[in-house]
Protein backbone atom coordinates (compact mmCIF):
# COMPACT_ATOMS: atom_id res chain seq x y z
CA UNK A 1 0.00 0.00 0.00
CA UNK A 2 1.70 3.05 -0.95
CA UNK A 3 0.92 6.10 1.08
CA UNK A 4 -1.01 9.14 -0.75
CA UNK A 5 0.62 12.82 -0.37
CA UNK A 6 -1.52 13.90 2.66
CA UNK A 7 -0.09 11.29 4.66
CA UNK A 8 3.13 11.64 3.71
CA UNK A 9 2.76 15.48 4.50
CA UNK A 10 0.98 14.64 7.77
CA UNK A 11 4.10 12.07 8.67
CA UNK A 12 7.06 14.59 8.10
CA UNK A 13 4.90 17.42 10.30
CA UNK A 14 4.94 14.61 12.71
CA UNK A 15 8.64 13.82 12.84
CA UNK A 16 9.13 17.53 12.43
CA UNK A 17 7.56 17.38 16.26
CA UNK A 18 9.60 14.43 18.07
CA UNK A 19 12.48 14.83 19.96
CA UNK A 20 15.82 13.20 19.08
CA UNK A 21 15.44 10.36 21.30
CA UNK A 22 11.75 10.01 20.00
CA UNK A 23 13.26 10.14 16.40
CA UNK A 24 15.85 7.55 17.24
CA UNK A 25 13.22 5.08 17.59
CA UNK A 26 11.39 5.98 14.90
CA UNK A 27 14.12 5.61 12.62
CA UNK A 28 15.35 2.27 14.42
CA UNK A 29 11.67 0.83 13.69
CA UNK A 30 11.96 1.73 10.00
CA UNK A 31 15.14 0.52 9.57
CA UNK A 32 14.07 -2.39 11.17
CA UNK A 33 12.02 -3.66 7.92
CA UNK A 34 14.36 -3.00 5.66
CA UNK A 35 16.51 -5.72 7.35
CA UNK A 36 17.38 -8.96 5.39
CA UNK A 37 15.08 -11.50 6.56
CA UNK A 38 13.93 -15.43 5.98
CA UNK A 39 10.55 -16.11 6.66
CA UNK A 40 8.88 -19.78 6.39
CA UNK A 41 6.14 -21.49 7.53
CA UNK A 42 5.03 -25.14 6.91
CA UNK A 43 2.44 -25.39 4.08
CA UNK A 44 0.11 -27.52 6.02
CA UNK A 45 -0.06 -25.64 9.34
CA UNK A 46 -3.53 -24.77 10.08
CA UNK A 47 -2.07 -21.86 12.25
CA UNK A 48 -0.04 -19.80 10.25
CA UNK A 49 -1.42 -18.48 6.96
CA UNK A 50 0.98 -16.32 4.84
CA UNK A 51 -0.80 -13.11 6.63
CA UNK A 52 0.03 -14.46 9.70
CA UNK A 53 3.66 -15.50 9.34
CA UNK A 54 4.27 -12.02 7.65
CA UNK A 55 2.70 -10.07 10.78
CA UNK A 56 4.24 -11.86 13.53
CA UNK A 57 7.36 -11.80 11.38
CA UNK A 58 7.00 -7.67 11.63
CA UNK A 59 6.20 -7.82 15.19
CA UNK A 60 9.27 -9.50 15.45
CA UNK A 61 11.54 -6.70 13.68
CA UNK A 62 9.85 -4.00 15.54
CA UNK A 63 10.76 -5.43 18.66
CA UNK A 64 14.33 -6.33 18.08
CA UNK A 65 14.90 -3.10 17.04
CA UNK A 66 15.07 -1.22 20.09
CA UNK A 67 15.98 -4.14 21.81
CA UNK A 68 18.67 -6.99 22.73
CA UNK A 69 15.96 -8.87 24.83
CA UNK A 70 14.16 -11.95 23.43
CA UNK A 71 9.96 -11.47 22.99
CA UNK A 72 8.63 -12.33 26.71
CA UNK A 73 5.34 -14.48 27.22
CA UNK A 74 3.09 -11.65 27.47
CA UNK A 75 4.78 -10.11 24.62
CA UNK A 76 4.28 -12.82 22.26
CA UNK A 77 0.67 -13.31 23.74
CA UNK A 78 -0.19 -10.17 22.53
CA UNK A 79 1.72 -10.32 19.46
CA UNK A 80 0.08 -13.64 18.53
CA UNK A 81 -3.34 -12.25 19.18
CA UNK A 82 -3.18 -9.29 17.28
CA UNK A 83 -1.38 -11.18 13.94
CA UNK A 84 -4.30 -13.78 14.16
CA UNK A 85 -7.36 -10.76 14.19
CA UNK A 86 -5.35 -8.75 11.72
CA UNK A 87 -5.45 -12.02 9.45
CA UNK A 88 -9.04 -11.86 10.03
CA UNK A 89 -8.34 -15.71 12.45
CA UNK A 90 -10.40 -14.98 15.50
CA UNK A 91 -8.38 -14.94 18.53
CA UNK A 92 -8.79 -13.71 22.34
CA UNK A 93 -6.67 -13.92 25.12
CA UNK A 94 -8.02 -14.75 28.42
CA UNK A 95 -9.33 -11.82 30.64
CA UNK A 96 -7.23 -12.91 34.18
CA UNK A 97 -3.09 -12.92 33.16
CA UNK A 98 -2.79 -15.02 35.80
CA UNK A 99 -5.15 -17.93 34.36
CA UNK A 100 -4.59 -21.57 35.44
CA UNK A 101 -5.33 -22.96 32.18
CA UNK A 102 -5.20 -21.66 28.39
CA UNK A 103 -4.09 -18.65 27.93
CA UNK A 104 -5.86 -18.03 24.83
CA UNK A 105 -8.67 -19.14 22.49
CA UNK A 106 -8.24 -19.26 18.73
CA UNK A 107 -11.51 -20.32 16.64
CA UNK A 108 -12.90 -21.35 19.45
CA UNK A 109 -10.29 -23.70 20.49
CA UNK A 110 -8.63 -22.80 24.12
CA UNK A 111 -4.51 -22.88 23.83
CA UNK A 112 -1.77 -23.14 26.00
CA UNK A 113 1.50 -20.84 24.48
CA UNK A 114 4.76 -21.20 25.96
CA UNK A 115 8.78 -19.51 25.34
CA UNK A 116 12.00 -20.46 25.69
CA UNK A 117 15.18 -18.04 25.17
CA UNK A 118 17.26 -19.57 27.72
CA UNK A 119 21.15 -18.97 26.16
CA UNK A 120 21.55 -22.36 26.78
CA UNK A 121 18.56 -23.78 24.53
CA UNK A 122 19.06 -26.58 22.72
CA UNK A 123 18.16 -26.63 19.00
CA UNK A 124 16.72 -30.47 19.00
CA UNK A 125 15.21 -30.43 22.37
CA UNK A 126 12.52 -28.50 23.99
CA UNK A 127 12.65 -26.98 27.52
CA UNK A 128 9.62 -25.31 29.42
CA UNK A 129 11.21 -23.88 32.77
CA UNK A 130 6.96 -23.73 34.12
CA UNK A 131 5.06 -25.60 33.04
CA UNK A 132 2.81 -24.90 36.13
CA UNK A 133 2.89 -24.40 39.91
CA UNK A 134 2.19 -27.50 42.22
CA UNK A 135 1.12 -25.67 45.18
CA UNK A 136 0.95 -26.93 48.29
CA UNK A 137 -0.79 -30.33 49.31
CA UNK A 138 1.32 -33.93 49.23
CA UNK A 139 4.59 -33.90 47.52
CA UNK A 140 3.81 -36.97 46.11
CA UNK A 141 5.33 -37.55 42.57
CA UNK A 142 1.81 -39.08 41.43
CA UNK A 143 -0.33 -36.73 42.90
CA UNK A 144 1.96 -34.17 40.97
CA UNK A 145 1.73 -36.09 37.99
CA UNK A 146 -2.06 -36.32 38.02
CA UNK A 147 -2.14 -32.30 38.55
CA UNK A 148 -0.26 -31.66 35.34
CA UNK A 149 -2.99 -34.07 33.72
CA UNK A 150 -5.29 -32.45 34.73
CA UNK A 151 -3.90 -29.03 34.08
CA UNK A 152 -4.60 -30.62 30.44
CA UNK A 153 -7.81 -30.58 30.42
CA UNK A 154 -8.42 -26.99 29.99
CA UNK A 155 -6.48 -26.52 26.79
CA UNK A 156 -6.69 -28.79 23.46
CA UNK A 157 -3.41 -27.08 21.87
CA UNK A 158 0.19 -26.04 23.08
CA UNK A 159 2.46 -23.86 21.50
CA UNK A 160 6.25 -22.56 21.98
CA UNK A 161 7.70 -19.33 20.67
CA UNK A 162 11.51 -20.36 21.27
CA UNK A 163 14.05 -17.54 20.09
CA UNK A 164 17.25 -20.02 19.47
CA UNK A 165 19.43 -17.44 18.94
CA UNK A 166 18.95 -13.54 19.64
CA UNK A 167 22.43 -12.58 18.38
CA UNK A 168 21.86 -9.04 16.51
CA UNK A 169 23.65 -10.32 13.23
CA UNK A 170 21.39 -13.42 13.67
CA UNK A 171 18.09 -13.65 15.46
CA UNK A 172 16.21 -17.18 14.79
CA UNK A 173 12.61 -17.88 16.47
CA UNK A 174 10.63 -20.89 15.72
CA UNK A 175 7.26 -21.58 16.81
CA UNK A 176 6.35 -25.18 17.45
CA UNK A 177 3.27 -27.36 18.42
CA UNK A 178 4.04 -29.85 21.32
CA UNK A 179 0.89 -32.59 20.54
CA UNK A 180 -0.71 -32.97 23.61
CA UNK A 181 -1.32 -36.15 22.71
CA UNK A 182 2.57 -36.68 23.52
CA UNK A 183 2.33 -35.33 26.90
CA UNK A 184 -0.75 -37.21 27.60
CA UNK A 185 1.29 -40.09 27.79
CA UNK A 186 3.38 -39.36 31.31
CA UNK A 187 0.21 -40.86 32.54
CA UNK A 188 2.23 -44.05 32.12
CA UNK A 189 5.68 -42.38 33.55
CA UNK A 190 8.55 -44.04 35.21
CA UNK A 191 9.37 -42.05 39.01
CA UNK A 192 12.22 -41.18 40.39
CA UNK A 193 12.80 -39.31 43.52
CA UNK A 194 15.91 -37.48 44.09
CA UNK A 195 17.18 -38.99 47.25
CA UNK A 196 20.48 -37.19 47.69
CA UNK A 197 18.89 -33.63 47.00
CA UNK A 198 19.00 -31.36 49.59
CA UNK A 199 16.03 -29.64 48.58
CA UNK A 200 12.86 -29.83 50.76
CA UNK A 201 10.38 -31.17 49.27
CA UNK A 202 12.68 -33.29 47.45
CA UNK A 203 12.54 -33.02 43.68
CA UNK A 204 11.81 -35.96 41.22
CA UNK A 205 11.68 -36.88 37.43
CA UNK A 206 9.00 -38.83 35.67
CA UNK A 207 10.39 -40.15 32.52
CA UNK A 208 8.69 -41.06 29.56
CA UNK A 209 10.03 -43.51 27.29
CA UNK A 210 9.61 -45.10 23.71
CA UNK A 211 8.82 -48.63 22.91
CA UNK A 212 12.95 -48.63 22.92
CA UNK A 213 13.60 -47.32 25.99
CA UNK A 214 14.62 -43.81 24.41
CA UNK A 215 13.45 -40.56 26.28
CA UNK A 216 10.55 -38.62 24.80
CA UNK A 217 10.53 -36.31 27.05
CA UNK A 218 11.06 -35.77 31.08
CA UNK A 219 8.44 -34.34 33.83
CA UNK A 220 10.84 -32.21 36.72
CA UNK A 221 9.01 -31.50 39.70
CA UNK A 222 10.79 -29.00 41.46
CA UNK A 223 11.08 -28.94 44.84
CA UNK A 224 12.14 -26.45 48.04
CA UNK A 225 10.23 -23.23 47.64
CA UNK A 226 9.58 -23.34 43.98
CA UNK A 227 7.40 -26.61 43.93
CA UNK A 228 6.55 -26.22 39.88
CA UNK A 229 6.66 -28.04 37.41
CA UNK A 230 9.07 -28.43 34.28
CA UNK A 231 9.07 -30.31 31.34
CA UNK A 232 12.66 -31.53 30.12
CA UNK A 233 14.31 -32.72 26.79
CA UNK A 234 11.61 -33.24 25.31
CA UNK A 235 11.95 -34.03 21.35
CA UNK A 236 11.61 -31.25 18.87
CA UNK A 237 11.05 -34.39 15.91
CA UNK A 238 7.96 -35.44 18.05
CA UNK A 239 6.44 -31.97 17.48
CA UNK A 240 5.40 -29.86 14.12
CA UNK A 241 7.36 -26.45 13.61
CA UNK A 242 5.04 -24.37 12.14
CA UNK A 243 7.03 -21.14 11.37
CA UNK A 244 10.55 -19.67 12.13
CA UNK A 245 11.93 -16.49 11.49
CA UNK A 246 15.72 -15.51 10.94
CA UNK A 247 16.76 -11.87 10.24
CA UNK A 248 20.28 -9.82 10.90
CA UNK A 249 20.50 -6.97 12.03
CA UNK A 250 23.81 -5.49 11.05
CA UNK A 251 22.59 -3.82 8.07
CA UNK A 252 20.42 -2.09 10.47
CA UNK A 253 23.36 -1.17 12.99
CA UNK A 254 25.03 0.46 10.52
CA UNK A 255 22.11 2.32 8.80
CA UNK A 256 21.63 3.96 12.33
CA UNK A 257 25.23 5.18 12.53
CA UNK A 258 24.90 7.48 8.93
Amino acid sequence: MSLNSKDKKKLLESLERLTPAQFHWIKAAIFAFDTPRVFWRASNSNLVTQSVLDNLGDRLLSHHANSRQSLSKDRFEFALEAALNASNISAQLVASRTNRGHDITVMGVPVSLKTEAAKSIKENTIHVSKWMELGKGKWELPRLRDLFLEHMQSYERIFTLRCLTSDPTQIRYELVEIPKSLLLEAKNCEFEVCKNSKQNPKPGYGYIKDASGNIKFELYFDGGTERKLQIKHLRKDLCKVHATWKFGLTALKQSLTC
